[in-house]
């Protein structure tokens, strides 16, 4: 056998496989096998001291457990638990009588570090405190704890199983009666059941907590008298060295078995003391012992008294006094007012009107504004049904995909409603609550859109793209093919509503971005470039300007993928300039490269529309502190207009992307007041086009 050819195990394989040995069903037979080689195979003292701190935390994880489960039924395995964790003490004590009593002649340090702590700081190295230590923890355990536990289990047991069958008498009466149906009747009977087998396993398990209590005890009688007679016959100790060293390691290892003990006796205490009450403990004793404040104020009188007697702690008690004054007088004001609204609430004065005005009225009957919405009439709910075969969700879904990917942020979820007031084959998209586009579209019909070069007509309804207003007609389903080979692009209903809807909503991306989605894509960008972020919002511009400057850039239909570069840009500019347009300007000169090849590819060759200079110049006095253009004379800006759309048809034609170069002070000024007039027309700064790339004039307006 080639043992070199076999895989490696690495940390991550043991770990899966342990978990694999633990989930199908070999965790138990495991810890058993444990348990049985630390009673019979010796153990070194730190595997010792592993072991043992183990078993303390194991003992206050279950403690804490039963403080915070909400009904004893929850922590159902518990007596199973309390069994498991009793073997493995018993089993730690085997296992530390073997190593004291062999190594115990060497001193404290050989039974391990916990064994010796216990010994030596816990008791002060005194085993006669050792020893009343140790007498006053079992008294504790086994003549108080235990045993009420116990009594109380056996108890709850006995009246359990004695109410089981009038129970079962109710359950079938309320069944009877039509009050339940017959699951919940099922449920309360496995409830029942799982209560009288858990009672019944408590009843048992507090025999396991008396055994152990009892077995600590004579372990310790054992340790110490066999410690004493190794150490002195076999490793000729003096009696008193004998008894110092064997009489603390007992002790010590005595103590470190106890204390998770009284953990464990206490927690069976605590679980079978609660009534089944879905509340934790915390509540039940905060609610019930302090839910009157009479016993708080005679408290604070009786304290009071005592403390100003001469030669008492007057200090202490006095303390204690005002405050269970005070948690008297204010828990008195809490339940006057609660009194007071119940008044107000039962009588039938105008003074219970705001209160049952707030009572049926609050923030959540308030809806929010939708950011994106789809309205939909009545014909075309089964398009978004899926149960109906409706596509268009899945479509939507593809849309804000494709959206975030291209924009560079998540776009919110699109809420699709029926609107009974438009007409069956109608729809409307809204944005921030404002209808930006409708439509209305055949469900039984395919939509066959003109691209401008096809080779035929096609019988149907003429219509027109609501996406691009391009020229299309509404075919059967069975002409399709005809169409495609005519030249036509055929699409079904459902891509026709999805291509309108992510047409409107690339066009106002500026309106779907706002502080949330801005801050997740600074925090995004933080995970990869801490430093970078840091310190920008808000020590050196708020982050409302850096909303808008992304605003304008998807305004300018640039996609925010490029964040890195953005923050760079913004955070070197921001001690010059905090105006939100300057910074977008500074941005889009950091991302000319970008831009430019957006619009001409790499062919490293800009083809633009040029402004005459004397226009330029003109345009430079009338814009200037203009936001929308109107500073321009009207004849003049019509002249214009039509120029630019001259030329932007003529490069289209060409098959170019029309963009138009002008003086970095008036671009924007330029594109903004251009947006709606000549949509298709990029408007670039002279400081935006990269140095290396060549720039073509194919006009120039003005001349």
């Amino acid at each position: 056998m080639n043992l070199a050819a076999m895989p490696k195990l690495g940390k991550q394989d043991v770990k899966g496989i342990l978990l694999k040995a633990l989930h199908s069903g070999l965790g138990a037979p495991v810890i058993v096998i444990a348990m049985m080689g630390m009673m019979i195979v010796p153990m070194p003292a730190l595997v010792l001291d592993l072991a043992f701190t183990f078993n303390i935390a194991l003992s206050l994880i279950i403690m804490l457990v039963v403080i915070y489960v909400m009904r004893p039924l929850d922590f159902a395995a518990f007596p199973t638990v309390l069994l498991v964790a009793t073997l493995l003490r018993l089993a730690l004590n085997v296992a530390s009588t073997r190593v004291v009593l062999l190594e115990g002649h060497n001193g404290g340090a050989a039974a391990g570090k916990v064994i010796e702590s216990f010994g030596e700081f816990v008791i002060g190295g005194n085993f006669a405190v050792g020893l009343v230590v140790f007498a006053i923890l079992m008294v504790i355990n086994f003549a108080v704890v235990t045993k009420g536990a116990g009594r109380i289990s056996e108890v709850t047991a006995r009246f359990t199983l004695d109410a089981m069958p009038g129970k079962q008498m109710s359950i079938d009466a309320d069944l009877n009666a039509g009050l339940i149906d017959a699951d919940t009747a099922r449920k309360r009977r496995e409830e029942i059941a799982s209560e009288s087998e858990f009672y019944g396993a408590m009843d048992g398990a507090s025999k396991f907590v008396k055994g152990d209590a009892i077995a600590g005890l004579i372990i310790l009688l054992i340790n110490i008298f066999g410690g004493l007679l190794i150490g002195m016959m076999q490793h000729d100790l003096d009696f008193q060295v004998a008894l110092e060293r064997y009489v603390l390691l007992t002790i010590g290892d005595g103590l470190v078995a106890q204390i998770p003990s009284l953990l464990l006796s206490t927690a069976s205490a605590v679980i079978i003391t609660r009534v089944s009450a879905s509340e934790d403990m915390g509540e039940q004793m905060s609610g019930q012992l302090f839910g009157d404040p009479r016993p708080l104020a005679i408290t604070a009188g009786i304290l009071g008294v005592i403390g100003v007697i001469p030669g008492m702690p007057n200090a202490v008690f006095l303390s204690l006094a005002v405050m269970a004054a005070g948690l008297a007088y204010w828990m008195h004001q809490l339940r006057l007012r609660k009194s007071s609204k119940s008044l107000n609430k039962s009588d039938g004065s105008d003074a219970s009107a705001p209160e049952v005005e707030s009572a049926e009225l609050t923030w959540d009957d308030v809806q929010s504004l939708d950011v994106v919405s789809l309205e939909v009439g009545y014909g075309l709910i089964p398009l978004v049904a899926s149960d109906q075969g409706g596509e268009l969700m899945s479509r939507i879904k593809g849309v804000r995909k494709k959206l975030s990917k291209e924009l560079g942020f998540l776009v919110q979820p699109v809420h699709i409603h029926d609107n009974l007031s438009l007409g069956a084959n109608q729809y409307r998209i809204n944005i921030l609550g404002v209808s930006m586009g409708e439509g209305e579209v055949n469900p039984n019909r395919e939509m066959a859109i003109n691209p401008g070069n096809v080779y035929g007509t096609i019988p149907g309804l003429a219509t027109k793209d609501p996406a691009f207003g391009l020229d299309a007609v509404w075919i059967q389903k069975s002409d399709r093919e005809n169409a495609q080979a005519l030249g036509y692009t055929v699409v079904d209903t459902s891509t026709v509503v999805a291509t309108h809807l992510s047409q409107l909503m690339k066009t106002h991306a500026s309106k779907l971005l706002g502080h949330d989605e801005v801050q997740r894509l600074l925090d995004s960008l933080a995970s990869h470039a801490p430093k970078l972020v840091e310190g920008l919002v808000p020590d050196q511009l708020p982050l409302s300007v850096v909303v808008k400057v992304l605003q304008g850039l998807l305004d300018d239909e640039i996609p925010l993928r490029d964040m890195r570069s953005v923050v760079e840009t913004l955070a070197d500019a921001a001690h010059r300039t905090k105006e939100p347009q300057q910074l977008l300007a500074e941005v889009r000169s950091a991302l000319g490269r970008m831009i430019v090849q957006s619009i001409a590819g790499n062919q490293r060759e800009l083809a633009t529309i040029t402004l005459d200079p004397q226009l330029e110049q003109l345009l430079l006095k009338s814009l200037q502190g203009s936001t929308d253009g109107g500073g321009v004379e009207p004849g003049l800006a019509d002249r214009m207009l039509n120029a630019l759309r001259d030329a932007t048809e003529q490069q289209q034609a060409v098959g170019e992307t029309p963009a138009l170069l002008a003086p970095p002070a008036i671009r924007s000024t330029l594109a903004r007041w251009l947006r709606h007039s000549v949509p298709s027309l990029k408007v670039l700064a002279y400081n935006e086009v990269p140095e290396d790339w060549n720039i073509r004039i194919v006009s120039t307006v003005g001349a």
